[in-house]
């Protein structure tokens, strides 16, 4: 059994059993580790373990920890280790440092026996995962430990409370499995030690006044019987019983502490059972729900997703170029690599070119190719994007960045199929289907000559427009749960899923960089996050990252406006026609035209 010792500044060391899988430290009294020391913090410190070790951590960023004399802020405890709270000194062993009382010498050598069988234990409990080898070898130690002939680690099932516990592992003194071994147990004593949660001893179950009169120990002619229970967080969730059916008196207080310490030990191990089986089945569940809602790499059933999902299907099979716009960070690649994925070249190449990235005066060359010799620095002939992707799909993303002179020649090779190399005058031919990208508004860059029509109206054959994150309902949760289980497993994190309130604060929130931004703040999350559930803190979704709540007649106000000017807009700037269409004075269009053109100053009046 692990222990932590406490040494006051006076007195006695203080021992105190390991038990649990958070033990927490600090001045407060509501404390497992209570430490009387001002320059201790009221919860300083917590060790956890989870089966197999034993991780010390602070719970404070104020709270000082050094551990064999060096700072840290979490470390794994092995036996042996001192370690300070502040101005408080601790150690850590990995089995019990019980103090010697004056026991006779049979009793004393009992215990030690004891404190063996719970360090090999916990030795082994570092090199086996699997849940019935680790019952089957603590009862076997058990039963060694006590003389016992039999012991059961029993479950509470609350689903099914009427139907009391049921056995979940029994072995007899031979290491073997016990059949039939819920007729075996005691059922008074079990239901004793679940309802008061404390541990049992019986020396002589026949001619005990509590359950001497019990049908199940006069059936079973029950002599020596322990049982101890088994606590999750306070609640009980089985019991470990061991009962030796021909020895009276054979089990003693020692020996009950030490089982109790040994039900610790199995609390534990199912605890992080149910903990393993509970992830398996929300990952299943997951699954499960992405298969409805994925479509080839792209995860979203929102009725906007969904009719893209439906024009993609129709038109991959085709040659027709296709023009995805959306807001920065919606996923317009994954888009263009499904459209590649389901069309007839999916066998051939899919080339990427970012136009918004590549330099002014080197684009028409990545693009194109050169020979050798057509400009300082050509050292060789080298083909450009359009040859590399014949027969694929070439994906021109932030075309809307492309100059105006390379629209020009872009619009060239898209209508002929014909590309030049810079340097060169013979024509190559280029199979290939072009998809483009953009996040910019390519009719307003039409109207201001920054974007050629005729350009446009050849890469805008069919338009997928893909909605923000904020618009897409609860796709943003089912896209959240993906991403996480993706990165957690590729960054061996130990984030298992998210608090309750962190998936309200991710739906709460704008999102303005869209998937791109859900996705990297998942990914900072857990690289700095130590506990299993995200919280919105580690998303840097707390309180002040939220959208503050506007008054309802601001926000009519505000929607009216936009509505107003993306009619009058549609109208081509004509106000009579505006008013007519909206069914409204001609006045409220000159109101709203006022407020764009001379917005009311921050603290200003609007009299």
């Amino acid at each position: 059994m692990a222990m932590i010792r406490y040494f006051p500044a006076e007195g006695p060391p203080l021992l105190v059993p390991i038990t649990k899988p958070l033990t927490t430290i600090g001045r407060g009294l509501g404390n497992d580790v209570a430490i009387p020391d001002r320059s201790v913090e009221e919860h300083h410190a917590q060790i956890a373990f989870n089966g197999r070790d034993f991780q010390l951590e602070e719970l404070s960023r104020s709270a000082e920890i050094q551990i064999n004399g060096k700072k840290k802020r979490r470390a794994r405890l092995v036996h042996g280790d001192r370690f300070t709270l502040a101005a408080a000194q601790l150690g850590f062993s990995m089995f019990s440092e019980l103090p010697q009382q004056a026991p006779d010498a049979d009793s004393s050598g009992n215990e030690v026996g004891g404190l063996r069988k719970l360090h090999a234990f916990s030795e082994r409990l570092m090199t086996t995962t699997s849940v019935d080898e680790l019952l089957e070898m603590l009862l076997d130690d058990v039963i060694e430990f006590t003389g016992a002939a039999r012991g059961m680690v029993l479950l509470v099932d609350p689903a099914e409370s009427d139907a009391g516990p049921r056995v979940r592992a029994a072995r007899n003194v031979k290491r073997e499995a016990i059949q039939d071994a819920a007729g075996k147990i005691s059922d008074s004593i079990v239901q004793q030690v679940i309802e008061n949660k404390r541990a049992v001893i019986v020396s002589d179950a026949l001619s005990d006044t509590t359950f001497g009169k019990s049908e199940s120990v006069m059936a079973l002619q029950l002599s020596s019987v322990m049982c101890a229970p088994l606590l999750s967080q306070g609640e009980v969730i089985g019991c470990l019983y061991v009962a030796n059916d021909q020895v009276k008196h054979l089990f003693d207080r020692q020996q009950l502490e030490v089982l109790t310490v040994f039900a610790g030990q199995a609390s534990l191990i199912l605890q992080n059972a149910m903990l393993l089986t509970a992830l398996r089945a929300d990952k299943k569940k997951l699954e499960e729900e992405l298969h409805d809602k994925r479509f080839g790499e792209i995860i979203g059933a929102c009725p906007s997703m969904l009719e893209v999902f439906r024009k993609l299907q129709k038109v991959a099979a085709t040659d027709i170029s296709v023009l995805i716009t959306g807001e920065t960070g919606t996923g317009k690649e994954l888009i263009a690599r499904e459209l590649h994925r389901r069309s007839n070249r999916v066998d051939g190449p899919f080339i990427t070119v970012n136009c918004g990235a590549i330099p002014e005066n080197l684009i028409e060359s990545e693009m194109f190719g050169h020979v050798k010799g057509a400009f300082t620095g050509a050292i060789a002939s080298r083909p450009g994007k359009f040859q590399l992707a014949h027969e694929g799909t070439l994906f021109l993303d932030e075309v809307g960045e492309l100059t105006t002179s390379l629209q020009v020649k872009l619009l060239r090779a898209i209508q002929e199929r014909v590309v030049f190399r810079v340097g060169d005058s013979r024509p190559e031919k280029c199979d290939i289907r072009i998809v483009a990208a953009t996040n910019r508004d390519l009719d307003e860059m039409i109207k201001t000559g920054d974007f050629r029509e005729d350009l446009y109206y050849r890469l805008n054959v069919v338009n997928l427009w893909l909605p923000p994150l904020a618009d897409r309902g609860d796709d943003v949760f089912i896209i959240a749960k993906a991403l996480l289980s993706k990165y957690a497993d590729e960054m061996q994190s130990p984030v298992r899923g998210y608090a309750p309130q962190a998936l309200a604060a991710i739906k709460r929130y704008n999102w303005p960089g869209n998937i791109r931004q859900l996705e990297n703040r998942i990914k900072k999350a857990l690289v700095l996050c130590e506990r299993t559930l995200l919280s919105p803190e580690d998303l840097d979704l707390g309180p002040e990252a939220q959208q503050p709540i506007m008054p309802l007649e601001k926000a009519k106000e505000d929607f009216q406006r936009k509505y107003v000017l993306e009619v009058l807009e549609r109208n081509n700037g004509n106000r009579t026609q505006t008013a007519r269409d909206l069914g409204v004075d001609p006045r409220t269009i000159f109101r709203y035209l006022e407020k764009e053109q001379n917005p009311i100053p921050s603290g200003g009046s609007s009299d």
